[in-house]
């Protein structure tokens, strides 16, 4: 890589932002684009710049001089998605292809659907149930074909459901949990005894950077990720059980039904019910091909990253994690 210079689109966003800050503590330069950027002066060691991912001539001005655009951007509250998405994604492919960047994607498994499951690795078929899905699967094939055009580089880097400290836009926080509440009931989306695959994004944004660092990658790289796989549903509600020390605590099944009633009404609602599919199987991305070129991925103890996640959601207080959690291990540091 000729430099260690990255434009984060989505910066302000969970996974943009935690990208950022593992960038910025590897030693790289990192830039930031807003619409309102001195919302965040001072917020992180990053050049925020004023610009909008809608407008090409922004983007292609903020990404002069680096080698890597990370393209983590997206609607908020999932509104106007066809409209938004894949014109914000050609503006990072036109910036990337002029100053010579690879573009770094995060990926899901939204773009699947029932043919690929319940193992699914690089290869597998994508045909999605969904919108969402459909889009993000024509994301992909506009990188696939701008790398082989030799226009850019591309790394696609693929996990299951997120969840962090510093994540909004989530199942773990508007599915299982309350933000800003103590928590004192669990909603669970998933059929009992179904495994489902979480993704705590300090794991996920430091193994995107060990790829983006890595030498030899080919010009279009995919990976995915292991990440924490519940097998039967159970394990990541024990482990909010253990952090906040109520193995009893009452779970609760996840309303789908109210959700899809008023989903005609609620775009939220409407995307979450589209998503439903996803809890009624087991769906696991397979990391072999991850670990043949980092030989380990980065994966924080369930525990730790829980009670992490609920200390930044602001459902216990900092003051409430126990004395062990000051001598964890965690493969990060």
């Amino acid at each position: 890589m000729q430099n260690k210079i990255a434009l984060v689109l989505g910066a302000t966003g969970g996974i943009g932002g935690e990208v950022a800050r593992r960038l910025n503590k590897r030693g790289w330069r990192v830039r930031a684009l807003h619409r309102k950027p001195e919302r965040f002066d001072g917020r992180g060691d990053f050049a925020w710049l004023r610009g909008d991912a809608m407008v090409a001539g922004d983007v292609l001005a903020a990404a002069e001089g680096t080698s890597l655009i990370v393209h983590a951007v997206n609607p908020p509250g999932y509104r106007n998605w066809g409209e938004l998405v894949l014109p914000m994604f050609d503006n990072t492919l036109a910036a990337a292809r002029g100053v010579g960047a690879r573009v770094l994607l995060p990926g899901n498994v939204y773009n699947y659907g029932p043919d690929a499951f319940p193992l699914v690795n690089e290869n597998s078929p994508q045909h999605p149930l969904t919108r969402k899905g459909k889009i993000r699967v024509e994301m992909e094939e506009r990188l696939r074909t701008a790398v082989a055009a030799g226009d850019v580089k591309g790394l696609i880097v693929g996990a299951g459901d997120f969840f962090g400290p510093q994540a909004a836009n989530n199942w773990f926080s508007q599915g299982l949990v309350k933000p800003g509440r103590p928590v004192r009931a669990i909603s669970y989306p998933g059929r009992p005894g179904v495994g489902h695959q979480w993704a705590y994004l300090p794991d996920v944004a430091e193994t995107m950077v060990r790829l983006a660092e890595h030498d030899g990658l080919d010009d279009f790289a995919q990976f995915h990720m292991g990440g924490h796989w519940d097998h039967d549903g159970r394990q990541m509600v024990d482990a909010i059980r253990r952090v906040v020390s109520a193995p009893n605590m009452r779970v609760s099944r996840f309303p789908w039904l109210a959700v899809t009633l008023a989903s005609p009404f609620v775009p939220l609602f409407r995307e979450l019910s589209e998503m439903k599919y996803l809890w009624q199987v087991p769906v696991r991305l397979q990391n072999a091909r991850l670990l043949s070129v980092l030989g380990a991925e980065p994966h924080t103890p369930l525990d730790v990253a829980v009670r992490t996640t609920l200390v930044g959601l602001g459902c216990i207080g900092v003051g409430e994690v126990d004395a062990s959690s000051t001598h964890r291990q965690n493969v990060l540091a």
